[in-house]
């Protein structure tokens, strides 16, 4: 184990930000491939048990239809990885797409306890999740990351203004002096 740390130690892997890009990159992609299948009809008709009893998207329905709902989402998941991708560089952006991500999982996760057929009988005593649910659980997962992005964006966003400020002070120092 030791051999491990020392290794990562001098390859500046622990001193570095590669976890916060790995996270940030795997979001974009995340949000880049589930948006595109939402073009495609199969994924308008397999989505169809999910949205219909998410207790905080079932509304969609009635608004766009099942095609313009899964267009709606599509949109809404390229947007979110849009954001994310741009926050590489402009941390404001960042942080509006980790909120979008939040939004997004909150809505999905909430599904769980509401889907028909999500839990099978029994397994030994303890009810056994289905797969529709097995699917939805990544969500969890997903909006802890989105959670990590916003927290990481957000101090860096106060790390930034904080040395923008201690500038504007030397500067106004260096004047008065």
């Amino acid at each position: 184990m030791n051999f491990l740390i020392k290794l990562s130690d001098r390859l500046g892997v622990l001193r570095s930000d590669i976890d916060y890009h790995i996270v940030r990159a795997s979001m974009v992609l995340i949000f880049l491939f589930f948006g595109y299948q939402k073009w495609f009809d199969y994924e308008a008709l397999a989505l169809v048990p999910y949205i219909s009893n998410g207790p905080l998207i079932s509304w969609m329905y009635p608004v766009f239809g099942v095609r313009g709902a899964c267009v709606f989402l599509g949109i809404s998941e390229w947007t979110f990885g849009a954001l994310i991708f741009i926050g590489f560089w402009n941390k404001p952006a960042g942080v509006l797409g980790a909120l979008g991500g939040l939004a997004s999982f909150v809505c999905t996760t909430t599904i769980i306890p509401f889907m028909p057929d999500g839990w099978a009988a029994s397994a030994g005593g303890f009810p056994a999740m289905t797969e529709r649910v097995a699917f939805l659980m990544k969500d969890f997962v997903l909006l802890a990351v989105s959670f990590y992005l916003l927290k990481q964006d957000l101090l860096r966003l106060s790390l930034s203004n904080d040395q923008r400020g201690d500038e504007v002070l030397s500067d106004t120092v260096r004047r008065t002096a």
